[in-house]
């Protein structure tokens, strides 16, 4: 079924089960960046912004258990493997996380060990979507980092130049309706003027409080099989989208 949503000037996609599927990221990018975590921290804890990630990591540590530590004793890498692995496994969203996960999988990308597997019609969609002026952006629960790197080493070839826009956690958590809000003002556009396109009912939800218009992702091994309450959509194609003029 066709779905008209009113005239837009942007569009902000969600990654996981919108174009690409849940299972890369629960099967394949989440054990991979679990698997290299020890190595990786252990050949870079002495760079400065993976010191910054790794107290950030451990202040989560220390409120989780509810003990203390001083801030400036060494950090028992140890521990804080087995803890981010944990958190790794729960899928938990949080940010210093989401940002080590990120360095991790530029190695693997680099080194041709990850290749993110987009839905068919994400590709040809989106370029069509741009050659048409609207604006594309990402917001992911995933670093900026790994958004970019999802895209660039993608089965369709490198996307990244499509978008305009990257937002993540920095940006707020995204079942909440600030976070759409903040989007829309670095943004510069109207929420009314902004279609979100996510898998997640609660994301959508949130979007749509902000005042965002939204559509429901039904993709094969979702989670969530539509919501009544959102326009739902199985791929891009079935969006006909109209570009807002001044």
């Amino acid at each position: 079924m066709k779905i008209h949503p009113a005239a837009v000037t942007h569009v902000v996609l969600d990654i996981e089960g919108t174009t690409c599927p849940v299972s890369f990221v629960a099967k394949t990018l989440f054990p991979y960046a679990a698997e290299h975590l020890q190595d990786f921290i252990e050949q870079n804890q002495f760079d400065p912004d993976i010191q910054n990630l790794l107290h950030e990591l451990r202040e989560e540590q220390c409120k989780s258990s509810q003990t203390r530590q001083d801030s400036t004793s060494p950090i028992d890498v140890s521990s804080l493997v087995t803890y981010a692995k944990q958190l790794i496994a729960a899928d938990m969203k949080l940010t210093p996380l989401k940002d080590l996960q990120g360095r991790i999988w530029r190695e693997g990308y680099a080194t041709g060990e990850l290749i993110s597997p987009l839905f068919p019609d994400v590709a040809p969609c989106l370029h069509n979507w741009k050659r048409q002026g609207f604006v594309l952006a990402v917001y992911s629960s995933g670093s900026v980092a790994a958004q970019q790197q999802l895209y660039q080493f993608s089965n369709a070839g490198n996307l990244v130049n499509l978008f305009s826009h990257w937002f993540d956690t920095h940006q707020g958590p995204k079942q909440a309706f600030s976070s759409y809000q903040s989007i829309c003002g670095a943004m510069a556009v109207s929420p009314d003027q902004v279609l979100f396109l996510s898998d997640s009912p609660n994301e959508l939800q949130a979007a749509r409080t902000a005042g965002l218009q939204t559509a429901c992702c039904v993709r094969p091994g979702n989670p969530h099989p539509g919501d009544p309450q959102f326009a739902c959509i199985q791929d891009f194609y079935e969006l006909i989208l109209t570009l807002k003029t001044p």
